[in-house]
């Protein structure tokens, strides 16, 4: 950069190639015009893996399961597109399943289209290389770079995604009985970084875990040793084998998997949330907002299955308290069927307090929960649980890191697609797929591992283990070099394993509590961070992200070229 009386030059380093920094290369380009004539900006993505899909979404991994019609990373306000959906750039309807490459491939055209859309004064240089330190010398911020390169930068964003940990404790204890005894140990981690190949065919394998890392393992375990669908004699999807399936067990906290996604949308608007609010016990708050944006879509599009108005239920469901008898009496009195009140219990632990004699009694029950899942969520008439999904996207913003609104949010809404969750059910229906029941408990025995649960008596044993869960994120533990040395000097805090930032220009938090002035973060590394995408009509919550945080560092570079000609 040019450095002098008049500055007329300055750099901006972002750190991660994938959604978040495909968001942010593209916000600034959209508010570069914020840049006086005369003054260029040098704008550097150092990622090891390709601009736009970053780690998480490249190339030549297993089939995805994202629904097009709800992928974009450009703004689109419902009126001025500025850039096109998954859906609208693949030519396909929104209910298309788009496969990891082809999402892949919509953020590598992202991320061309934002670099080729940059004005002159926005020079955007990528560096494929990765990065392993952050340093500050009188205000410039030097990136040291793993080829023993650096950059300086006026600002640098932090936009990796979650910072890797090591193996916990117990996963090195696994590791470690699995070596010694000749078996198969996967730890958790991304579907695209296992080693799947060490899975032994047409054997017993201990799957822990039902969510959406399991969906993922499924396919290169299936679909990806040689099997495939077909259509049975009624109409049903079925699953023909190809010998070289593992036989996966498969075991979770609730004993069964996340539920579909809805295959509609929703008619109207869903109602403004955030009526609730209640400091001392927010879950309870969060809760009651879930069953307002329920009760709202099902009394407003669907009357004549309620006994009165909305304006009367409403007006009792804001006084009453959410859980206690009075509320319990209202909505008994005020929603005809059963099926159409809402049990957050019941859908948090469905196999709470049942019993089965055999594994053969709880596959019949989890079939027909299967087969019930598909049902709804292929119906619009049960749009209220579509109307709690985008309630739970607003307790999940309010309450970020809370486990328990992040539980549920995964169980409602971070699902398989309907196609999906139709094959996971041909799946079990052949036997390819065993669910152990709620809360396993997986002992290491002689020679493999014995897994057993309250839900269903015996045991079952196997030589392998998947741990089909995502890792948990750690800064304190973080396996990033950048990172961790940020943490060991104080120069960053960590907020539900997760780097803390001031809101809400994103500003990178110190051990001390203070905002640093030229360090930013976003995305999934950050605690309030948006994974990635959201549906055309309405700004995603990462492009807003995004954007302001544009708006902020723009700002910075302009103050820096300002006190330079001072």
């Amino acid at each position: 950069m040019t450095r002098g009386s008049e500055r007329t030059s300055a750099a901006v380093v972002v750190i991660g190639a994938g959604p978040a920094g495909t968001c942010l290369v593209e916000r600034i380009r959209a508010n570069s015009p914020r840049l006086s004539r005369g003054h260029v900006l040098d704008l550097y993505v150092v990622d090891p893996y390709p601009p736009g899909p970053g780690r998480r979404w490249r190339t030549g991994q297993a089939r995805s399961d994202s629904p097009a019609g709800d992928l974009t990373v450009f703004p689109d306000d419902g009126t001025l597109r500025q850039g096109p959906s998954l859906a609208d750039w693949l030519g396909r309807d929104r209910g298309y399943h788009a496969s990891r490459s082809e999402v892949g491939g919509y953020l590598t055209h992202a991320f061309e289209q934002a670099v080729r859309g940059a004005p002159r004064n926005v020079r955007v240089h990528v560096r494929r290389d990765r990065a392993v330190g952050l340093t500050e010398s009188a205000g410039t911020q030097r990136v040291t770079l793993s080829d023993g390169g650096w950059l300086e930068a006026d600002a640098v964003v932090l936009a990796q995604g979650n910072p890797d940990a090591p193996p916990s404790p117990a996963e090195m204890a696994e590791m470690d009985f699995a070596a010694r005894h000749g078996l198969v140990y996967l730890p958790s981690g991304h579907a695209g970084d296992l080693h799947t190949d060490a899975v032994p065919a047409g054997e017993p394998v201990l799957v822990r875990g039902a969510g959406r890392a399991f969906a993922d393992l499924v396919a290169p375990l299936t679909v990806g040793r040689g099997g495939r669908f077909a259509e049975g004699r009624q109409g049903e999807l079925v699953y023909l084998p190809s010998g070289d399936e593992p036989l996966l067990r498969v075991g979770s906290r609730r004993g069964v998997p996340h539920h579909a996604r809805p295959g509609y949308r929703l008619a109207g608007a869903p109602p403004p949330l955030r009526r609730f609010p209640c400091e001392e016990q927010p879950r309870r708050a969060a809760a009651k907002e879930l069953a307002y944006a329920y009760y709202h879509e099902l009394f407003t599009r669907h009357p004549e299955r309620t006994r009165t108005t909305w304006e009367a239920f409403e007006t009792a469901f804001v006084q009453a308290e959410w859980g206690g008898k009075e509320m319990r009496a209202l909505i008994t009195k005020s929603v005809s069927r059963f099926a159409d009140r809402l049990h957050l219990d019941r859908l948090e632990r469905p196999l709470h307090g049942m019993r089965f004699g055999d594994l053969s009694g709880l596959q019949r029950w989890v079939h027909g929960y299967l087969a019930a899942d598909l049902e709804r969520r292929a119906d619009p008439a049960f749009s209220a649980d579509l109307a709690l999904i985008h309630g739970l996207l607003s307790a999940r913003t309010a309450l970020a890191g809370d486990p328990w609104v992040q539980g549920l949010f995964g169980l409602l809404a971070g699902g398989p697609s309907l196609a999906r969750q139709a094959e996971l059910r041909a799946l079990a229906r052949a036997g390819v797929v065993t669910f152990l029941g709620a809360e396993p408990r997986i002992e290491q025995d002689e020679g493999g591992w014995r897994a057993t649960s309250p839900t269903v008596r015996g045991s079952t044993t196997a030589q392998a283990i998947i741990e089909a869960r995502r890792p948990t994120p750690s800064v304190r533990h973080s396996t990033d070099p950048l990172i961790a040395g940020l943490y060991a000097r104080g120069e960053c805090r960590e907020a539900s394993g997760l780097l803390d930032v001031r809101l809400p220009d994103h500003r990178l938090m110190t051990r001390s509590g203070a905002a640093h002035g030229r360090r930013f973060a976003l995305g999934s590394c950050t605690v309030d961070g948006a994974a990635g995408f959201d549906g055309p009509g309405g700004t995603a919550p990462l492009v807003q992200q995004a954007d302001a945080l544009a708006r902020s560092m723009l700002a910075q570079v302009a103050g820096s070229w300002l006190h330079a000609a001072a």
